[in-house]
C-alpha cells in the first residue's frame, strides 16, 4: 500500500450528487483503498450521505464484511432515483414547473416547509406514491445506514467522517464528526436541510440548515485533530467538486442568473477553505508555523498538503440548470454517475502515470503504435 494518505471531499449539490457517487463507485471499483490510506472523508448535503455510503463501506469491510462499497452507494441512489411511471411524471412534472418560475413564465409563491399547508401537500405526495425511498429522505437513509452497528464499527484507527450544516440561530458553522460519535440519522438529515424544502432539524438543542451555507464540503478540519483525531492528516485532499469552478459567459436570462448565483454560494465556503489550506502550505514553506501554534490549534500538520480535483466534464455540466439539482430522472442521474466514472477513472490514471511515469529507456524497446 501507497503510504500516501488521502481524505476524500464530497460536493454538496442536489442530484447533481449523482456525480459524487459515480465518482466514489470508480474510486472504490478499483480499490483505491488498498492502494492508499483513506483516513478521512467529508461532505456536505447530498455529498453528506454519500460520503456516509463509502464510510461505512469502508467500516463493514475492516471487519470482514466483503460487499462492495460502490454497491452501497448505488444501491442508495437508485432507491432515490424515480422508479415507476408515476415517480417518474410526478418528478418530470415539479421539474417543469420549477423551470416555468424560473425562466419568468409562471409567478413565484413563497411558502414554508414548516407550513401546514406544505406539510399536507407532502403528506399527500407520500400516500400517493407510496415508496417511502423516494419521499422520505429519512426513510431512505434509515434503510441504507445503520448507524448504531456503525458507531461500534468506529475505531480510533478507522477512517473519520466529517459532515457539514449551519446553526441557524448561531450563525456558526457545525462540523459533525465520527471521531466525537455524532455521525447519526439527524447529523445528515441536518446537512441536508434546504430552507425552502425541508424545516430545520434540531440536533442536541440546536437547529441547523444545509451545510452549503457553511462548509461545502469540509476541507480544512481535515487538518484538525479535534475534528480528525491524532495521526490522520492527510498528504494529499481529493475534492469531488459538483459546482463547476468556472464559466464561460456572463448569464442574462433570469434563470441562467439564478443557476450561477447558486453555483458561486456553493463553492463560496469552498474558495475560502482553500484559501486557509493555500495559508497553511505558505507558513509552513517559510518555516512560520512553530510547534508552539500547532499544539495550541491543533493542527495536526508538519508539511504542505497537495489538493486534487475530480470535476464534471464541461459536456455534462452545460447540460445542467438548477432545476436539475432537484431531478431524480433515471437518464439524468445515470448520466451523472457515468461521468463521475468517466472522471474519476480519468482521474486515477493520470495519478499512476505522474507517480509511474514510464522508463524512457523502453522507448527502442517498445516504439509507439500508430
Amino acid at each position: 500500500m501507497n503510504q500516501k494518505r488521502i481524505a476524500i471531499a464530497c460536493q454538496g449539490g442536489g442530484s447533481q450528487c449523482a456525480f459524487v457517487a459515480g465518482a466514489l463507485k470508480a474510486l472504490f471499483a478499483r480499490r483505491v483503498q488498498d492502494r492508499y490510506p483513506i483516513v478521512a472523508l467529508s461532505g456536505t448535503s447530498g455529498g453528506a450521505f454519500t460520503a456516509a455510503l463509502a464510510w461505512s463501506g469502508l467500516l463493514e469491510q475492516a471487519h470482514g464484511d466483503r460487499k462492495p462499497i460502490e454497491d452501497r452507494i448505488i444501491g442508495c441512489w437508485r432507491d432515490l432515483t424515480a422508479q415507476t411511471p408515476i415517480e417518474i411524471a410526478f418528478d418530470a412534472s415539479a421539474l417543469q414547473l420549477s423551470r416555468f418560475v424560473e425562466r419568468g413564465f409562471l409567478p413565484s409563491f413563497a411558502t414554508s416547509p414548516s407550513s401546514p399547508q406544505f406539510q399536507f401537500w407532502a403528506r399527500t405526495i407520500s400516500q400517493v406514491i407510496a415508496r417511502p425511498e423516494f419521499t422520505d429522505l429519512r426513510a431512505l437513509l434509515m434503510k441504507h445506514l445503520d448507524f448504531e452497528r456503525l458507531a461500534s464499527l468506529s475505531l480510533p484507527e478507522s477512517p473519520t467522517l466529517l459532515v457539514g450544516a449551519v446553526d441557524v440561530l448561531e450563525g456558526s458553522f457545525k462540523i459533525f464528526s465520527s471521531r466525537r460519535g455524532e455521525i447519526t440519522l439527524e447529523a445528515l438529515l441536518a446537512s441536508a436541510a434546504i430552507p425552502n424544502l425541508f424545516p430545520a432539524v434540531r440536533v442536541e438543542g440546536h437547529a441547523y440548515w444545509d451545510g452549503i451555507f457553511s462548509s461545502n464540503p469540509p476541507v480544512a478540519a481535515f487538518l484538525r485533530q479535534a475534528h480528525v483525531g491524532r495521526g490522520k492528516l492527510p498528504d494529499e485532499i481529493w475534492i469531488i467538486q459538483v459546482n463547476p469552478p468556472r464559466h464561460d459567459s456572463v448569464p442574462d436570462l433570469p434563470g441562467d442568473i439564478f443557476d450561477l448565483r447558486n453555483h458561486l454560494a456553493g463553492n463560496l465556503s469552498l474558495q475560502h477553505e482553500l484559501q486557509t489550506l493555500e495559508m497553511v502550505n505558505l507558513l509552513l514553506q517559510e518555516n512560520a508555523l512553530t510547534d508552539h501554534f500547532r499544539v495550541r490549534f491543533g493542527f495536526d500538520v508538519t508539511k504542505a498538503i497537495k489538493v486534487r480535483f475530480i470535476r464534471m466534464s464541461r459536456g455534462v455540466q452545460n447540460d445542467l440548470d438548477y432545476a436539475s439539482k432537484l431531478s431524480r430522472q433515471p437518464k439524468h442521474i445515470e448520466s451523472l454517475i457515468a461521468d463521475g466514472e468517466a472522471q474519476a477513472t480519468a482521474f486515477l490514471s493520470k495519478l499512476e502515470n505522474a507517480e509511474h511515469p514510464p522508463d524512457p529507456s523502453l522507448a527502442e524497446i517498445a516504439p509507439e503504435i500508430h
